[in-house]
């Protein structure tokens, strides 16, 4: 008994966090004149196919993350795995701002050829924190 209760504790705190990160997300996006967000359009831009100017073929976030985010992924070019996105299955995600943010300018950088707005950002947060 007293272990299901210290894990219901430890997930309850990992669950807060990651609340609160994201609450501090979605701020931080509003303060940059953005929103309201939406999971129905972060989901439309995340599995969205796009071309770079370089020629390479078209990708999207579904490409390395899948469309269920509640299962792992794997990088298109390298084959490494990627945790699963979805906070139901992996309250880490999204906990810590600054790796929030160094991985959205990676990733846009990589799969859209620029860095996401606001705007995409706050609507993918609530596309990952609707699965």
């Amino acid at each position: 008994m007293t272990s299901k209760v210290t894990y219901g504790i430890a997930g309850l705190l990992v669950s807060g966090m990651a609340y609160g990160s994201v609450t501090d997300l979605i701020r931080g996006y509003q303060n940059a004149g953005a929103g309201p967000f939406s999971a129905i359009s972060g989901r439309a831009a995340w599995v969205q196919a796009h071309r770079h100017s370089t020629g390479m073929d078209a990708r999207s976030c579904a490409s390395c993350h899948g469309t269920d985010l509640s299962q792992p992924g794997r990088h298109l070019k390298t084959g490494k795995p990627i945790e699963p996105m979805a906070l139901s299955v992996n309250p880490r995600r999204l906990t810590d701002p600054k790796k929030v943010e160094k991985w959205f300018r990676r990733n846009c950088r990589w799969t859209f050829g620029r860095e996401c707005t606001p705007q995409e950002k706050g609507d993918f947060v609530r596309f990952i924190v609707s699965q």
